[in-house]
């Protein structure tokens, strides 16, 4: 997903996010964060789930 980053790409990122929104917002943002991938993994489940229900009750089969 990311280009190969290493440890003072990242180092530096997080010095600019400290920089912008201050250490008052980084949990917020975070929380954000967060909550945004589980939503995102929580439907792409159920695309999954949906995808595979309709596959078995047309006698198809998961290779």
């Amino acid at each position: 997903m990311l280009p190969n980053l290493g440890t003072t790409e990242l180092l530096l990122i997080l010095a600019l996010v400290l920089l912008i929104f201050g250490p008052s917002k980084l949990p917020q943002i975070g929380n954000a964060i967060g909550k945004g991938i589980r939503e995102l993994r929580k439907a792409s489940r159920d695309i999954d789930n949906t995808v595979d229900a309709k596959d078995e009750s047309n006698g198809e089969t998961k290779s």
